[in-house]
């Protein structure tokens, strides 16, 4: 089958006007796209074609990949900055980057306690001490020393590691296919259902708010859990107004509202009361929502497979691909940068790939 395209494209704000088009400014590098982080005034995207660096006030890019750097593989998954300026960049097969700006280091399973070259996410904690999920478990590096944690050694539920948060403690939540794993350093705390706590095994997003609260979104059959240290409650469609079961994104607004992406509608839950927006009551273009951000004013940026929603409480604005300079429709990922600009990854199917009954790609 022909190879399908995926973009990057940046939505340049206001204070951003580049020559060529003072609005939107596309980017192109690779067939995916898989992180945005800031750096002061370098965005770092990670793509399956190699890592790209954009200075926010030109607009010019840097492309690294395997062939003109020390970057292991062209396919990276993730990418985590350290408080030296230090860019730790996971890739999907060959292990672990360290780029300080100007060298590089690579950590795989030969040469250091990485328990896989598989990496699925990256966070870093007060100390500086790295947690690195892989498919073969979590492994912790503190500069020095690697300590690998599995279910052979430890009470992680499952080798296979989604997602990590790092609460306000700085205890761990390690997001797996077989459950989630609280780990304060020394004691392991596991949540699944077996014991009840939580609706589905697979936990594709953790999202902690203000007060601490956890909030974990699983996979179909499962939905929304919340977990305030001492109970759960689990939000589905049975028993509340969340539009799906399959949880797609999480996130939280400056009132503590939750904004929760599923692949049929997006919800908005106060604490007590749920709205559901979807194609037939509101604005939103597509209702497979797969990414939210919430900007300084506290507009909902809502990444859809028809398109960007703009939401800022009262009006919609939708930007696609015949009234701007969306590249494509669907949108997989959604940044912004200290001066509002909005950075969006997108992905396109270009007529050979099949989608279901909510415009979703069929296999997403």
């Amino acid at each position: 089958m022909k190879k399908l395209t995926f973009l990057f494209i940046v939505l340049a704000s206001s204070m951003l006007c580049y020559a060529e088009n003072p609005q939107w400014l596309n980017f192109t590098n690779g067939n995916e796209i898989n992180a945005i982080v800031e750096e002061g005034n370098t965005m770092w995207v990670g793509t399956d074609g190699g890592l790209v660096s954009i200075d926010k006030t030109t607009g010019d890019p840097t492309f690294y990949n395997k062939a003109n750097s020390g970057l292991p593989d062209n396919d990276v998954t993730s990418i985590a900055i350290d408080g030296s300026g230090n860019k730790w960049i996971g890739t999907w097969t060959d292990g672990l980057a360290m780029f300080d700006g100007t060298n590089w280091a690579v950590y795989n399973e030969l040469n250091s306690g990485l328990p896989s070259n598989n990496i699925t996410s990256i966070a870093i904690d007060g100390s500086g001490t790295k947690w690195i999920g892989t498919w073969r478990g979590l492994a912790k590096f503190d500069g020095s020393n690697w300590t690998v944690y599995n279910t052979s050694n430890s009470d992680l539920p499952s080798d296979g590691v989604e997602s990590i948060a790092i609460d306000g403690s700085g205890a761990k939540w390690i997001g797996t296919y077989d459950g989630l794993a609280k780990f304060d350093g020394t004691n392991w705390t596991v949540y699944n259902t077996t014991n009840l706590d939580l609706p589905n095994n697979d936990v594709r997003s953790i999202a902690i708010d203000g007060s601490g609260t956890k909030w974990i979104g699983t996979d179909i059959f499962g939905g929304l859990a919340k977990f305030d240290g001492i109970n759960w409650t689990v939000y589905n469609t049975t028993n509340s107004d969340l539009p799906s079961d399959d949880v797609e994104s999480i996130a939280i607004d400056g009132s503590g509202a939750k904004w929760i992406g599923t692949y049929d509608g997006l919800a908005m839950f106060d604490g007590t009361n749920w709205t559901v927006y979807n194609t037939e009551n509101s604005g939103l273009p597509n209702n497979g929502v797969t990414s939210i951000a919430i900007d300084g004013s506290g507009t909902k940026w809502i990444g859809t497979w028809g398109g960007l929603a703009k939401f800022d409480g009262k009006n919609w604005t939708v930007y696609n691909t015949t009234n701007s300079g969306l590249p494509n429709n669907g949108v997989t990922s959604i940044a912004i940068d200290g001066t509002g600009t909005k950075w969006i990854g997108t992905l396109y199917y270009d007529g050979l790939g099949a989608f279901n009954e909510n415009g979703i790609p069929s296999g997403r």
